[in-house]
């Protein structure tokens, strides 16, 4: 699902180098996701947080991010056994407030975090006139576009 996740990203920035004239706005949603991706990883692994969770980025910035992001997940999701995802993960959130979730269900958040945001993307984008990225799962699957984990 990372590496679905790594490549609708990728069809987003590629839709909106497209467009030729993709909005701040726009810009800034895709920079909110990858910074969240980060964001999450980075409360996993018990580190600080390096970036804000709506930080300023140019879309060359996005796409140097969502690089860095998809080698990130990668590496850390191949080092993981079974038992891992049943494991409680403490951290606190944007208000510091302190929680913790089971590492399986932060996964699927960040997942279900990008693809929501994907959906507003495509939506901005179409009122903009512009042709959003067809980021379905299926048609991903169905053309054989996702590469191998």
């Amino acid at each position: 699902m990372f590496a679905y996740d790594h490549w609708a990203n990728r069809e987003c920035l590629r839709a909106m180098n497209a467009s030729g004239s993709a909005s701040n706005s726009i810009v800034g949603r895709l920079a909110h996701i990858l910074a969240a991706e980060k964001l999450w990883l980075e409360r996993i692994r018990q580190e600080k947080q390096s970036l804000p969770v709506w930080p300023g980025s140019t879309i060359e910035d996005c796409e140097t991010l969502a690089d860095k992001m998809s080698s990130a997940w990668q590496d850390y999701l191949r080092r993981l056994a079974s038992a891992d995802f049943e494991r409680e993960i403490e951290y606190r959130n944007s208000k510091g407030e302190l929680w913790s979730s089971r590492l399986e269900d932060v996964l699927m958040h960040v997942l279900l975090h990008s693809a929501y945001h994907r959906g507003q993307i495509a939506i901005e984008m179409r009122r903009a006139g512009a042709e959003p990225a067809y980021t379905d799962l299926i048609h991903a699957v169905r053309k054989g576009l996702l590469e191998s984990a």
